[in-house]
């Protein structure tokens, strides 16, 4: 499948098929990247097939709070995220802890998980201002947690 695809979409819910489908190439699908509707990047970050390029582009989309929390999520789920594609991750998380404006804290969790990001990386996340009491816990004992693995 290639390029053709894209001009045989004619609603939202082509865009979302196409994005799922990981047998579309990569072109088709950093075009998909371009599209308005948030709930394709988000099939896009579960696409196993995704680049790491799209998954980096990914990373400042904005929609809402809530839709951009989830993005970022899967972002930082993603097997092919790479350390590039989790530091981009980790500076919108940060952002948006510092601002308030959201609280993107399951993505905060993912990232701590990451063996790409080091411990320390991760944990600056805590002192900022939009970190909760619940979500500085949850960061202890993921990393905790990712210690306690590598021994």
């Amino acid at each position: 499948m290639d390029l053709e695809a894209l001009r045989h979409m004619h609603t939202p819910a082509d865009y979302r098929d196409l994005a799922a489908d990981q047998g579309v190439g990569a072109d088709v699908l950093r075009h998909l990247a371009q599209c308005p509707y948030s709930f394709v990047w988000q099939v896009l970050a579960t696409n196993p097939s995704t680049p790491v390029d799209v998954l980096g582009e990914l990373c400042s989309k904005r929609d809402s709070p809530w839709n951009d929390g989830r993005l970022l999520l899967l972002i930082a789920e993603h097997p092919k995220a790479d350390r590039a594609v989790l530091l981009g991750v980790l500076g919108e998380v940060e952002a948006r802890l510092r601002t308030s404006v959201s609280r993107p804290f399951a993505a905060v969790l993912a990232l701590a998980g990451r063996p790409e990001l080091t411990p320390e990386e991760v944990q600056g996340l805590a002192a900022l201002p939009g970190a909760s009491a619940r979500m500085r816990r949850g960061l202890r004992h993921r990393l905790a947690e990712r210690n306690t693995a590598v021994r």
